[in-house]
């Protein structure tokens, strides 16, 4: 679960209001959480951020996200849901919602899994977040009409004529990449099946992609990315580009010690970005580092403040000027899109 966005060891600190509210070792708070700005559906809107620690994703297999160091370790679903309960009373009590236009809600898998966010605790957040327009993140086996319907009730006061957005980390359109380079765990047509599903309940879609997962050749990476964004379009509200970055104790963090794996470049996220046929947002998390996405080092702090600085904008001309931002390092990336060879994976065991 890349996208948070997404570990809260990687969140940027310019990123928080206040970074001490991230606290990984106090089981009553959230892993992370911070208020700022983000372009939903064409409007720049006041949001605050929540990674809730859970049980953990039933699925637990993805290459490159470290969640499952971050869960509890109880199997006891009563203690679990009070665990919960302790973070949306911290919540509450740390942040004043009535600034908040809208809310965004991860976790280390699903929201919906009632297995891994208990549903008294599910509820009990619903109904503190009444009013928002909200994003919550899941996995596409965990939208039910059922759940998305009484969890949308329980937000909706007529503020907002579509108050819930279901989130899904579908990464790419291309079932292949998705089972072998991240090992997600469904298909391009279950993601579309919780499309439906979730549109009938009355809620709207937001999708995540991952740009450059293990085994792919930066042209594969891109290729990929652009041929996903074309079938996305019309298919989901909203859709975020995630670079991929390295995160702790993952088998992409294996092959990247091993010097066989670079995060994406920064030029690649430009210039998918400028080919999109429609607005992405993109928070490069650990962007100009080496876990991240990054270019040479000398230009990379000013093409990822301008990425940021798109997502909200939606200025295309910004992205223009950053592509040809000079840098020595550009003519390095265009070969590399040309000259490397697809990582020679055996098909059988």
């Amino acid at each position: 679960m890349q996208r948070m966005a997404n570990v809260p060891t990687l969140l940027s600190a310019s990123r928080t209001n206040d970074p001490s509210v991230n606290h990984k070792s106090d089981s009553d708070r959230p892993l992370a959480a911070w208020t700022g700005s983000d372009r939903i559906l064409g409007e720049i809107v006041s949001t605050l951020t929540v990674i809730l620690k859970t049980g953990g994703c039933e699925w637990n297999r993805c290459r490159m996200c470290s969640y499952r160091h971050e869960r509890y370790g109880t199997g006891d679903q009563g203690a679990l849901e009070a665990l919960l309960l302790s973070q949306v009373s911290w919540i509450r009590d740390h942040f004043p919602l009535a600034g908040i236009d809208a809310v965004k809600i991860y976790t280390s898998g699903s929201l919906f899994d009632s297995r891994e966010v208990p549903s008294r605790a599910r509820d009990t957040l619903a109904g503190l977040l009444r009013g928002k327009l909200v994003i919550a993140e899941t996995r596409p086996e965990y939208v039910s009409e059922e759940g998305v319907s009484s969890f949308l009730s329980s937000i909706d006061d007529n503020s907002h004529e579509i108050p819930l957005y279901v989130a899904i980390g579908v990464e790419t359109s291309n079932d292949v990449i998705r089972e072998k380079c991240i090992n997600k765990g469904f298909s391009w047509d279950d993601f579309c099946g919780a499309v439906k599903v979730a549109r009938h309940a009355g809620a709207g879609v937001k999708a995540y992609l991952l740009a450059k997962p293990l085994f792919l050749t930066e042209g594969e990476a891109v290729s990929d990315m652009k041929s996903s964004i074309r079938d996305l379009s019309g298919l989901a509200d909203m859709i975020s580009l995630n670079p991929c970055t390295v995160q702790r104790g993952t088998e992409l963090e294996y092959y990247w010690k091993r010097g066989e794996y670079r995060p994406p470049y920064l030029w690649s996220i430009l210039s998918i970005l400028m080919e999109s046929p429609v607005h992405l947002t993109c928070d490069p998390v650990g962007g100009g580092q080496i876990r991240g996405a990054h270019n040479c080092g000398s230009c990379d702090r000013e093409i990822v403040k301008g990425i940021r600085e798109y997502s909200l904008s939606a200025d295309r001309e910004l992205l223009r000027t950053l592509f040809h931002t000079p840098c020595t390092c550009r003519e390095e990336w265009e070969y590399i899109l040309n000259a490397e060879r697809p990582y020679c994976m055996p098909l059988t065991h």
